[in-house]
């Protein structure tokens, strides 16, 4: 028996046996012995039937997992019609270069921009690229890519795992996934999730030790993968899967019940959502609106910013999906980890204390306003409201105050709610003066953690000191809402913090109004909430908040 360690990027264990998935290597030539217009043709026709079976494949997957996480392979084909990519390949076929290795050079130089980047978001789009480079070589090379079969209670290997791989297995979905490479926020992980499939990523050295039929035992959630376990660590393993899926039965009846404290108190449950596509999963996940829409995902993977209307239609489709329940739409958020190379932002030393989010925005003006017009004008179909990034002064809120009111004379438009983030020691410290010009408030806890412990979220040489639970930064969260009461505003919670069942009393005892988490986390986090009464969440609170060290409050909590 053997343990080996990567990332858990979809919850859940799996018990099987070991399926290898290898890439084939591919050879080509570099320098074409027929014509520029035969290679460009030969070309044409891969990408038409690139196009062809991707369609099919998002077709497929849509029937499995809904539109938004169809559209991934979608996506896909918008990269590779990118005009500027495509002119890039042309400008090589013209120099000589076979299909092949014209294709190849230009993906595999967007695979290492994206590799570069200090934005994980950015990084994880390289193996999109790579997804689409493998495919176009196949295709132009005339090698099969028929659907992938695997047997029962497959556990599978492989080096990184790409949307279409899984796509090609939607008729016999693995157990389990285990790979070399990828992150929490690749959009593999992000399908393997939504396919219900326990998922374990970046277990780089222990891959090697696999060979096919090898039994594997690997824990979604905590990263932790067992190699040939032992009888007893199999029968240990095999009744933890079973209880997961009693879990997970008992949160399907939280579904269509209101979010009450086991005293009867009232809170809101929101969703956090990526893409207008997402909205659809806030009603079948039990949610109650949209706590925070990010609109980064319209600016990227493009050569330029989305118009006016492009925006408008995303903004309209999120509000119409969720049928009038409150959509909160966070202003471009870009910088720090959030690079988005069609903006030309220049290189920052520290990004993550530079020109970014609020800043950017109200130093580009023409593009601020585009976002603010697009965003009153779907205001017409549903309760959009809108949050802004990283405030850190009354004057900021002021100054987009006054662009959105120009915005809203221009269109004949009613006023919309405006509401801010706080997610920095400058906004908590100040949260009593900003409340005076903010519709509501909204704790970022991603941020707010590592800018009150000065600790890189994505440093893991500093992954230790990264905890919400620190007393400063629980201390810091309830002096937020504290503010927030004082000044009769609603304060809600759209870090990752909301659905941490150990941190949900004490938000619910500080006076937290709406906690807002990802779709997949909506049912644990109501049935949490309706296990506390408020008398016993403000005893636990009174005891962690004595408490000095975090070491004392996760013990605390733990028991």
């Amino acid at each position: 028996m053997k343990k080996i360690q990567g990332i858990g990027v979809s919850g859940g264990i799996a018990i099987g046996s070991a399926c290898l998935i290898r890439q084939a290597a591919l050879s080509y030539s570099k320098e074409s012995s027929l014509t520029q217009v035969a290679e460009k043709s030969r070309l044409n026709k891969a990408i038409a039937d690139y196009t062809e079976s991707t369609k099919a494949a998002a077709a497929n997957l849509r029937t499995r997992v809904g539109d938004h996480d169809a559209a991934i392979l979608e996506g896909h084909l918008l990269m590779l019609n990118d005009p500027c990519l495509r002119g890039e390949i042309d400008d090589m076929l013209a120099k000589g270069a076979t299909a092949e290795h014209a294709a190849a050079a230009v993906l595999e130089s967007y695979i290492i921009v994206f590799t570069a980047s200090e934005d994980d978001l950015t990084r994880q789009r390289a193996a999109d690229v790579r997804d689409i480079k493998n495919a176009l070589l196949a295709l132009l090379q005339e090698k099969s890519t028929a659907a992938l079969t695997l047997p029962e209670n497959a556990i599978l290997v492989t080096e990184e795992l790409t949307p279409s791989m899984l796509a090609a297995l939607t008729d016999s979905p693995p157990t389990g996934i285990l790979t070399a490479k990828g992150s929490i926020t690749s959009h593999a992980a992000i399908l393997a999730g939504t396919m219900g499939i326990p998922a374990v990523f970046s277990a780089e050295g222990g891959i090697g030790q696999i060979t096919d039929g090898t039994v594997v035992i690997l824990n979604g959630s905590s990263g932790e993968v067992i190699l040939s376990p032992d009888e007893s660590t199999l029968q240990t393993h095999t009744s933890r899967a079973a209880a997961e899926r009693e879990v997970r039965a008992a949160l399907a009846s939280f579904a269509d019940k209101p979010t009450l404290s086991a005293d009867g108190k009232a809170f809101c449950l929101f969703c956090n959502i990526g893409t207008p596509a997402e909205a659809s999963l806030v009603k079948a996940s039990g949610g109650e609106g949209i706590g925070l829409m990010r609109s980064e995902f319209l600016f990227m993977d493009r050569t330029s910013p989305p118009d006016e209307e492009e925006q408008y239609e995303a903004y309209k489709s999120a509000a119409e999906a969720i049928e009038g329940k409150p959509l909160i739409i966070r202003t471009l958020d870009i910088g720090g980890d959030k690079a988005i190379p069609s903006l030309g932002i220049e290189h920052e030393e520290n990004p993550f204390l530079g020109h970014r989010a609020i800043r950017y925005c109200l130093s580009h003006e023409a593009l601020f306003k585009t976002q603010l017009r697009a965003i009153l004008r779907a205001s017409k179909h549903g309760d959009v409201r809108i949050m802004l990034p990283l405030i850190i002064s009354p004057s900021e809120i002021r100054a987009v105050k006054a662009l959105l009111e120009a915005c809203r004379e221009e269109l004949s438009l009613d006023p919309i709610p405006l509401g801010i983030m706080i997610e920095t020691p400058a906004a908590v410290l100040t949260a009593d003066i900003l409340a005076r010009e903010a519709d509501f408030f909204s704790i970022g806890t991603n941020d707010l953690t590592q800018y009150v412990l000065t600790a890189d979220r994505g440093n893991r040489a500093a992954a230790a000191l990264y905890d919400p639970f620190h007393p400063a930064v629980l201390r810091a969260i309830r002096h937020v809402i504290h503010a927030a009461k004082s000044a009769k505003i609603p304060v809600a919670m759209c870090g990752e913090a909301a659905a941490d069942p150990r941190m949900i009393p004490l938000l619910m005892a500080m006076g937290l109004d709406e906690f807002s988490t990802s779709p997949s986390k909506t049912l644990a986090c109501r049935a949490e909430i309706a296990k506390w009464s408020l008398p016993d969440a403000t005893a636990l609170l009174e005891r962690v908040m004595a408490a000095e060290r975090v070491e004392e409050v996760r013990d605390i909590l733990q028991n």
